[in-house]
């Protein structure tokens, strides 16, 4: 079995690289080799049971050695983020959307050449969908998205689903909730916030919160994330039939809510978080559906998020320290 992550140097990439080598399997199968890629070749997680690729390049020319003959398993998190997308629409078309035409074509070649379909398992997101803040979405909901990045994400996905249906590939899309709390430094996704508004206080900073207080998203851990990529990669996808796209058991959480779970488990952080409107975020993220019945991914074997108060303890366990050295607050 030989894995290639794509995006192998963010955060998930990282994360995800290394319980692969803690686990030294995928499922009941012994992991041969791993390539790591990203626009800067990543760090390989040491110690790895196994031979690890670092290779660096644009996912818009892809190079043969990102999907190397004999790869059984691309895990596709190499993405440009909401805000970014929106911002730089031919930014986000070259890599969300044709990037990913890149990896079917890498994956179209190397089994033309031999090789079985190697099974893809795509980050999409819950920007491709529509609905705004009341919306409750069941599993056959349709994709309506009201900014650039759902859309290249929402598009990507039918072409990994015609890909599978023509023999080439045998993709799982997993439409992520918004991951919180993320580690490191703020990004440019418009949900960056979801994670600054816990991550900060914990870190003893000061941050702005640009929506109301009853403003709710659908959220997931990145505990949970890497779990779900792992069940993703793994699980029997003959029971999918041609609706390759799978709404993960996320939680529907308010800001309201994630401050009081916050104040729960670190008293006094709440009063870090100070209200600063911003409508260019607003109008993005008010759009997303703000919850799924996510039946069909319990069905599949899923597992469900934690409560809130579980997810901060985990960031507190497997990410202050690192985020603190990363941004040179030790000792602080």
């Amino acid at each position: 079995m030989q894995i290639a992550i794509l995006g192998a140097g963010g955060f998930l990439g990282r994360k995800l690289a290394a319980r692969l080598a803690r686990q030294g399997t995928l499922g009941s199968r012994r992991i041969e080799r791993l390539t790591l890629f990203d626009l800067a070749a990543p760090a390989a997680p040491s110690p790895a049971p196994f031979p690890v690729d670092s290779i660096a390049g644009s996912l818009t020319a892809l190079p043969e050695a990102a999907i190397p003959r004999g790869t059984t398993h691309v895990i596709h998190l190499a993405a440009v983020v909401s805000a970014q997308a929106e911002a730089d629409w031919q930014l986000g078309l070259d890599v969300n959307l044709h990037g990913t035409l890149r990896v079917i074509e890498a994956c179209q070649r190397n089994h033309a050449a031999g090789d079985p379909p190697a099974r893809v398992v795509f980050t999409s997101s819950v920007a491709s969908f529509s609905g705004g803040q009341n919306a409750v979405l069941p599993d056959d909901a349709r994709q309506l998205p009201t900014n650039s990045y759902g859309t290249e994400k929402a598009a990507a996905e039918l072409l990994l689903a015609d890909a599978t249906r023509r023999g080439a590939i045998d993709a799982i899309s997993l439409r992520l909730p918004t991951i919180t709390i993320r580690p490191g430094r703020p990004n440019r996704a418009a949900s960056s916030f979801l994670s600054a508004i816990l991550r900060e206080p914990l870190l003893g900073l000061t941050t702005e919160l640009p929506v109301e207080e009853d403003f709710a998203a659908w959220i997931a851990s990145p505990r949970k994330a890497v779990e779900w990529l792992i069940h993703a990669a793994w699980m029997d996808s003959t029971r999918l039939g041609a609706d390759r796209g799978i709404n993960p058991p996320g939680l529907r959480a308010t800001v309201r809510d994630m401050l009081t779970a916050l104040e729960a488990v670190r008293p006094g952080s709440r009063a870090l978080v100070r209200p600063n409107p911003d409508p260019a975020i607003a109008s993005i993220v008010a759009t997303w559906p703000a919850a799924f019945t996510a039946r069909r991914a319990t069905g599949l074997g899923f597992a469900p998020q934690e409560p809130l108060p579980d997810l901060i303890r985990a960031f507190l366990a497997d990410d202050l320290e690192a985020t603190r050295v990363e941004r040179g607050l030790v000792g602080g």
